[in-house]
């Protein structure tokens, strides 16, 4: 049985890598606290392609 509450599994992707027009994506996946945060994630993360820490926001 599934469990009920208010956390869910989001995808956060890297803003630069979209922009940079290099092939692939940087992706990463979490969870969040759909009560505590009803807006989107905005988190720094490390992309291993471009080789730094960037921006990524959690997408549908």
């Amino acid at each position: 049985m599934a469990k009920k509450g208010n956390r869910v599994q989001v995808i956060l992707e890297c803003t630069e890598h979209k922009l940079s027009g290099m092939p692939g994506t940087s992706r990463y996946i979490t969870t969040k606290n759909r009560k505590n945060t009803p807006e989107r994630l905005e988190i720094k993360k490390f992309n291993s392609v471009l080789r730094k820490v960037t921006v990524h926001k959690e997408i549908k």
